[in-house]
């Protein structure tokens, strides 16, 4: 049985009738110095007051799961902090902070490649890009020209799809080739945006698992907690030479 001692200072000190100069006479046994010990005040207090603060103490240093949980929830590694076990939160931080680079890489990098495109296909095929949706720059990549579009349309019979060069819905490329190149920027421009989704869900799934890792660290944490404190004891005894007590001696301890 291994024991973990905190002394406490003896606070009730021996009359001078106690001390080895003292006439044989006046000097109290060693049953009476023991008796008063165990019988004083101090004694009661290092039962209850002392071991009740030391659980106080160790009841507030709990953590609550469901508030480490939102706390991860709202920023991954938050929760574990709040539970004492950043060792595992940083982790979840850190994946946190690469995903939305990710994130940001692929719109940047999306972007770019969009804009590129369409203006590609306004310098080579005439298109008028304020305005489209993008449904139509798809009907520009895989169409030479309006009319090409407008014959399938009609050849489908659904002339609502049908777009009127008029009102700025026209295109013209010069060559098969160009058109190709315009829609290989655009499925590529594509591609980014889609991938953010997936890096969308990655996140998601960071926050998540991280709550329940946070979840997991606090209750761990209660739990050892509640270890150290089940078994805490309180003890007075004499201090000093038996023959000679000097005063108390609080022992604080707890078996493993």
């Amino acid at each position: 049985m291994a024991t973990m001692r905190w002394l406490f200072t003896g606070c009730l000190l021996l009359a001078t009738s106690l001390r080895a100069d003292s006439p044989p006479a006046v000097r109290h046994s060693l049953a009476d110095v023991r008796r008063e010990i165990l019988t004083s005040p101090f004694a009661a207090f290092a039962d209850t007051g002392i071991a009740a603060a030391v659980r106080a103490a160790g009841a507030e240093s709990r953590r609550a799961p469901g508030l480490a949980a939102v706390y991860s929830l709202v920023v991954p590694g938050m929760g574990e902090l709040y539970a004492g076990d950043f060792s595992s939160g940083k982790y979840f931080l850190v994946s946190e902070g690469l995903l939305w680079l990710t994130y940001a890489a692929f719109e940047i990098y999306g972007n770019a490649v969009r804009d590129d495109a369409r203006l590609y296909a306004a310098a080579n095929a005439g298109v008028i890009a304020s305005g489209k949706n993008d449904q139509f720059f798809v009907d520009v990549g895989n169409f030479l020209n309006t009319a090409d579009y407008n014959d399938k349309k009609l050849r489908d019979r659904t002339p609502s799809l049908v777009y009127d060069p008029a009102a700025g819905y026209g295109w013209q490329w010069g060559s098969d080739a160009q058109r190709q190149t315009f829609r290989d920027q655009r499925v590529r421009s594509e591609n980014m945006f889609n991938n953010e989704k997936f890096v969308g869900a990655a996140i998601l799934i960071n926050h998540v698992a991280s709550a329940i890792n946070a979840a997991r660290a606090a209750i761990a944490h209660n739990s050892a907690v509640s270890d150290l404190l089940g078994d805490l004891r309180v003890s007075a005894s004499v201090a000093g030479d038996p023959a000679a007590p000097r005063g108390i001696m609080i022992t604080l301890s707890r078996g493993f």
